[in-house]
């Protein structure tokens, strides 16, 4: 903290920094001529312009260094250059005509670089481009990711699953900073809204260290909305509606870049009915889900920072079994009700070809579960209340019981964390950068019941990492110490330690072949739950022990990926095998407490082996038709060949894309999709086997100008057979309830 203050302070220092600017022109690479509206963007300033209708542009306001500035633009091969400032003389770059998609810079990892010159593999995805195709939830989104899946209870709660790892094994970030929302349960979901969200990013593998702990099985990384570009302002409204729950999704947000001082904000809200099946609704899988985003930003010639705040409220049901048949939207008892305020503060202070980065978060998570027992007032006077003629009678008694409830279980969890980063000069080829991250988190209970107990959790780490670039060959390498100490109610007292690192190699065997092989260590300390839970877990029918004599999971994973790239066809093939020594396990031992079913937390080595496959083809001269196609596995088995639990399915996706513009329209698009998921009988002691099934999904859409603006619009179907199936992660097979049906979404954005 104290080094951030006297960051704060050089702030009166840094206007004696010369006034750097740069200047220049895009060109066509094949034609030579100008071209207009290409966006220019320098990543680590989030600082951006485009150029004019003769391809000039110019940047201004710049710190003396050396910067990576991204150049993008529709059917053109994205470039990036690195420039030191100050700089003499006007630059001019030529783009490559391609039909590939635009790349972005990968913020995920350190040395911020696009994909094609990353050593790590890390894949990346638009926002918009995941909810165009017909996604209705953040979680339901990022499945379209290879190597990704998400465990679901109904539609409201999802979390991410990669290559077969999931709950604390995957970490989570967002606007910077580590996600910390007792995330170890599977039906607690991720507590964001899609909205306000530019990209998603997917390490899939060990990442501690970058990281730390519980980012052994990968991480996620969501990419908030980008600022405003320099002297501009925009705002937009958009809602999109769901048939099947008969639900909407609706927000709008404005930003504004001007001189030094940028800021923006999004509000949205959610709403949906239980999802319908082929034969019945879901009971209480209906949710409504709140948020608000806002940004504040600051530049001058030294120094950059970035405030985002984030505040989430959820009120989800927590399905059990088929009853009422309804369209209301208020949930029923059980349901969770959660807030997550998430504030990030993410600076850096620019020196003579070196620079600091300090990023500093706070999350405050406040999760309420109600049950039916904990009424006010008595149950039979509630339960006919609820029990009217007209809908919108119910609704308004529904309300009223919530008001009249006390949380069950009531846990709040605040977590300060920092990362602090600093970029050392390059030296010839070595890029270095050393630094330190710690959080410190308490627990604290305040409902009827206790799963957990009162805690606080200290974490500290400290890296250094280089990347190594030659001509053919990038390598990248680093280490990482780690400390957590978990101290609590009853004499808790848990000390974990841990030494990580990473070696991969970035080949470029020829103009057209790229490949990639990494070698990476990661660790998870156990959990609170892991370690001390004892009572009954609302929402998954069971009773967990707790081993307060867990150890640590550590594991080694090696990857390798192979990548071919010409101008009509991209072919990827991904492998790896991970071997996690004391996995970390439930398991029932066969009693009951209080009719539930008992469950223990055991430890037993594991392995975990598989990969994606994926190819991307767009035929010369037919730029305009795209067809991909991916296929994905795992397998998951424990040291005595028993098989792990919540692997999923082997999958086959197809599709087929077409992309047009006119006079008249705009990013047109339309596709066709079908995904193959076979039957999955390799299954833990306590699972139920699934059967495989085909989904058939199609959409269409585009932007138009209306009133001198652009209007988007986007329209799919999901499951357009309204196949029967459940879905191997679905939290609700055991009861044999079918996940969602046919549904058609209908989508708008209008940019004022």
């Amino acid at each position: 903290m104290k080094l951030f203050l006297n960051m704060l302070l050089l702030l009166v220092l840094s206007n004696a920094y010369a006034q750097n600017k740069i200047e220049g022109v895009v060109t066509d690479a094949e034609t030579n001529g100008k071209l207009a509206y290409v966006n220019v963007y320098i990543p680590h300033l989030e600082k951006g312009t485009n150029t004019n209708e003769k391809g000039n542009f110019t940047l201004l306001n710049l710190p003396t260094g050396t910067h990576t500035i991204l150049f993008s633009n529709i059917g053109y091969e994205t470039q990036s250059l690195s420039i030191t400032t100050p700089l003499n003389s006007p630059i001019s770059i030529q783009l490559k005509p391609s039909a590939i998609e635009m790349e972005s810079i990968i913020i995920s990892t350190p040395f911020h670089k696009l994909q094609r010159d990353n050593v790590m593999k890390v894949e990346q995805k638009n926002m918009a481009e995941l909810k165009a195709k017909g996604a209705i939830t953040l979680a339901d989104g990022i499945t379209n990711i290879a190597g990704v899946e998400s465990v679901t209870t109904g539609l409201g709660i999802g979390k991410p699953v990669i290559r077969g790892l999931s709950s604390n094994r995957v970490l989570v970030y967002t606007q910077g900073v580590r996600l910390e929302n007792q995330q170890y349960g599977d039906e607690h979901g991720l507590g964001l809204s899609d909205t306000g969200i530019e990209g998603v990013e997917v390490i899939k593998g060990p990442a501690s260290l970058l990281y730390g702990s519980d980012a052994l099985g990968g991480v996620l990384y969501l990419n908030p909305e980008k600022f405003a570009n320099i002297n501009t302002a925009s705002g937009d409204f958009g809602s999109t509606f769901y048939s099947n729950t008969r639900g909407y999704s609706t927000n709008a947000g404005y930003k504004s870049s001007v001189n030094n001082f940028k800021f923006l904000f999004r509000g949205s809200l959610t709403e949906h009915s239980d999802y319908k099946t082929k034969d019945y609704r879901v009971t209480n899988t209906r949710y409504r889900e709140q948020d608000f985003k806002a940004g504040l930003g600051y530049q001058n010639q030294g120094f950059k920072t970035v405030f985002r705040y984030n505040v989430n409220n959820s009120k989800i049901g927590i399905p059990e079994e088929i009853g009422e048949q309804s369209l209301i939207k208020t949930p029923l008892l059980p349901f969770q009700n959660i807030t997550n305020h998430v504030f990030s503060s993410k600076s850096t202070l620019f020196l003579d070809n070196s620079k600091l980065d300090v990023t500093l978060g706070y999350t405050y998570n406040d999760r309420k579960e109600f049950e039916d027992h904990h009424h006010h007032h008595h149950e039979e006077e509630e339960e006919e209340e609820v029990h009217h003629d007209h809908e919108h009678e119910e609704e308004h008694e529904e309300h009223n019981e919530h008001e009249a409830l006390e949380a069950a279980l009531q846990m709040k969890l605040k977590t300060f964390n920092y990362d602090v980063k600093y970029h050392l000069p390059t030296l010839g080829k070595f890029e270095t950068i050393v630094g330190a991250q710690g959080m410190n988190q308490t627990n604290t209970n305040y409902g009827e019941e206790q799963l957990i107990p009162d805690a606080t959790t200290n974490d500290i780490g400290v890296l250094a990492t280089s990347h190594i670039h030659f001509e053919t060959i990038d390598i990248q390498l680093g280490a990482r110490f780690d400390n957590r100490n978990i101290n609590g109610a009853s004499g808790l007292n848990k000390n974990f330690n841990s030494f990580n690192g990473a070696f991969g190699i970035k080949k470029n065997i020829n103009n057209n072949v790229t490949a990639r092989v990494n070698f990476a260590s990661g660790f998870r300390a156990p959990n609170l739950s892991e370690l001390t839970s004892d009572g009954s877990h609302g929402g998954t029918n069971r009773y967990e022990i707790g081993n307060i004599n867990l150890k640590s999971e550590n594991n080694f994973q090696t990857d390798l990926a192979l990548e071919y790239k010409n101008k009509h066809i991209e072919i990827f093939v991904n492998g790896f095998f991970n071997s996690i020594n004391n996995y970390i396990f439930l398991s029932p031992n066969g009693n009951l407490i209080n009719n539930t079913p008992v469950y223990l937390y055991l430890q037993n080595d594991a392995k975990l082996y598989g990969g994606e496959f994926g190819l991307h083809f767009h035929p010369h001269p037919i730029h305009w038709l795209h067809f991909e196609s991916s296929f994905e596995t795992v397998t998951g088995k424990q040291k005595d060949n028993t098989y792990l639990p919540l692997i999923p399915a082997k999958s086959l996706s197809n599709i087929v894309r077409v992309e047009f513009e006119d006079n008249w329209i705009k990013k047109g698009y339309a596709f066709v999709k079908l995904k193959s998921t076979f039957k999955q009988n390799k299954l833990s002691d306590f699972e139920t086997k699934t059967n495989g099934y085909n989904l058939l999904s199609a959409g269409l859409g585009g932007s138009f100008s209306v009133f001198n603006n652009e209007l988007s619009i986007t329209f799919s179907g999901n499951n357009l057979t309204d196949k029967k199936y459940i879905n191997h992660l679905s939290r609700l097979k055991p009861n044999g309830i079918f996940n969602i049906g046919r549904t058609f979404n209908l989508g708008f954005t209008y940019s004022l």
